[in-house]
């Protein structure tokens, strides 16, 4: 039973919406990710994803766990290896470390 729906079962509600002209069905995925413009990521982990068609407009409800991860480029990278002379990994885990932030990571590759 759906909360608030005054004892609606689900089959009914499926029933309901498919005479209206919507249509929906269970995606399975392992993980969403979703690309900010800003160089953000929004990661959602075990998601539950639907696809809902009403008149031929598709939409996607995703729920599950959600972080946020920040987009390393290849010239920050670069930039790290230049001035601390490591490796691209070492950089790039530093930069992820350093939560982006360049000089940071610059920084502590030196001290290391």
């Amino acid at each position: 039973m759906i909360p608030g729906m005054g004892g609606m079962d689900p089959r009914q509600m499926a029933r309901m919406m498919k005479q209206m002209g919507i249509n929906s069905r269970e995606i399975k995925a392992k993980r969403v990710v979703i690309e900010g413009e800003d160089g953000t990521n929004l990661i959602v982990s075990q998601p539950s994803v639907t696809e809902i068609d009403m008149q031929g407009q598709k939409s996607f409800q995703v729920a599950g766990n959600i972080s946020e991860e920040t987009a390393i480029s290849k010239e920050d990278i670069e930039l790290v290896c230049e001035q601390t002379g490591c490796g691209k990994a070492d950089a790039e885990n530093a930069i992820k470390d350093a939560n982006g932030d360049i000089a940071e990571a610059i920084l502590k590759l030196k001290k290391e």
